[in-house]
């Protein structure tokens, strides 16, 4: 803890928040949500009970969790703007995470502007920005979108309007444990992202909308295409060893090894590591998953080698491409689909700052010159004529 006591690069080890909805623990490779840890709750939870947990500190009981489902259905159709926001962002083959940040804006322009208490804005978003995700990239491939089906829980929505297959109980299950155990992560930089902006008592849409365009940096969203499309260009286990050495060699990261804070192996790829295999295991090509287990096994001790002392272990990436991939979703939307279960937790994190009351305002230390004077005689700026500009009808 900093305790003011200067500047600290990064804000590393800076206390900004308190918080009851997650624990990091990264030198003991722990994580607890809303008291909970993952590996216990991920598995087994729906994903609307993970969301009641994080916004009522408590677990749903059955009448609740059925209300939810309802109120998430009410909400889950895309209004016309968003629906014309999406085609533009197709056309213009805008990445996905673009069009989910400018779709955002909008998934909540059916409702009050005054309302920052009313709970239908919190509903509106987590319901509307999977279907935002699912309908772009359906018209980016020049298909059409497919409604959400009023019958089907979220995780299962999601998968639904992305192929417009009803999918089997294993997938739901495998999706429902990734959308868990991601749903949040303490302050990372999204989430501080969107507690700054709340603290001002601004809405809840720019909220989420300042979280989206943090996560949207590869340092902070991740790189869990590139983790799988590593494995890809192994192809066998015998050729792991000889392309990891080269890559290390050349000074190249292992993309899905490594953690800012995990000192030991991410608790959450041992969650989605175990609910790879169990989807693998029915449902996909089993000998990817070996393959990727041989792959994982050998850059751990290839990193030990190479980098030693810096405890680089298997991270929350590695596991979610693996996963998502042998969902059916492409690496396009490995990132959107992360944001989709975060978003719960931003909500979360937005309406705890918001009782807290307090604006986020740190301080910086000044290090640029000084003493310097203005010119009297400067040359002004010369005034420059634009041409008469008209929106079009």
């Amino acid at each position: 803890m900093n305790n003011g006591q200067g500047y600290v690069s990064g804000l590393e080890g800076v206390v900004a928040a308190q918080t009851r909805l997650s624990h990091v623990d990264g030198a003991h490779g722990e994580l607890i949500l809303a008291g909970y840890r993952v590996e216990e709750i991920a598995p087994v939870a729906p994903f609307e009970a993970m969301v009641f947990l994080l916004w009522h500190d408590r677990l749903p009981a059955a009448a609740e969790l059925a209300q939810m489902r309802v109120e998430l259905a009410q909400w889950r159709m895309l209004p016309t703007a968003a629906c014309d926001l999406l085609r533009a962002a197709a056309a213009a083959q805008r990445p996905a995470m673009d069009a989910l940040r400018m779709v955002a804006g909008v998934c909540d322009i059916d409702l009050p502007t005054d309302d920052s208490n009313d709970r239908r804005r919190d509903i509106a978003l987590l319901a509307r920005l999977p279907a935002a995700v699912a309908a772009y990239w359906r018209l980016s491939q020049g298909k059409t979108p497919i409604p959400p089906d009023p019958a089907l829980g979220h995780a299962a929505n999601y998968l639904y309007m992305l192929t417009g297959v009803a999918p089997t109980p294993a997938r739901v299950r495998g999706l429902e444990t990734y959308l868990n155990t991601v749903i949040d992560h303490g302050l990372n930089a999204s989430t501080f992202a969107a507690r700054v902006i709340i603290a001002t008592q601004s809405d809840m849409t720019s909220a989420v909308i300042g979280a989206l365009g943090a996560l949207k940096g590869p340092l902070h969203g991740g790189a869990p295409g590139p983790a799988l499309e590593m494995v890809f260009a192994i192809g066998k286990a015998e050729h792991a060893e000889a392309y990891l050495r080269a890559r290390l060699a050349a000074g190249e990261r292992l993309m899905g090894f490594g953690h800012r804070i995990y000192k030991v192996r991410d608790p959450r790829a041992e969650v989605l590591a175990a609910a790879a295999e169990a989807l693998y295991a029915t449902d996909g090509d089993r000998s990817l998953f070996e393959l990727a287990k041989h792959v994982e096994a050998t850059a751990v001790r290839l990193l030990a080698e190479y980098k030693p002392g810096r405890a680089l272990q298997t991270n929350v990436e590695f596991y979610t491409a693996l996963l998502l991939h042998g969902l059916g979703l492409p690496s396009a939307l490995f990132t959107p689909t992360f944001a989709l279960a975060r978003t719960a937790g931003w909500i979360a994190h937005a309406r705890e700052q918001l009782a807290n009351g307090r604006l986020l305002r740190p301080a910086s230390e000044y290090v640029g010159a000084t003493g310097r004077r203005w010119q009297a005689n400067a040359t002004p700026t010369q005034l420059i004529s634009f041409p008469s500009w008209q929106f079009p009808s």
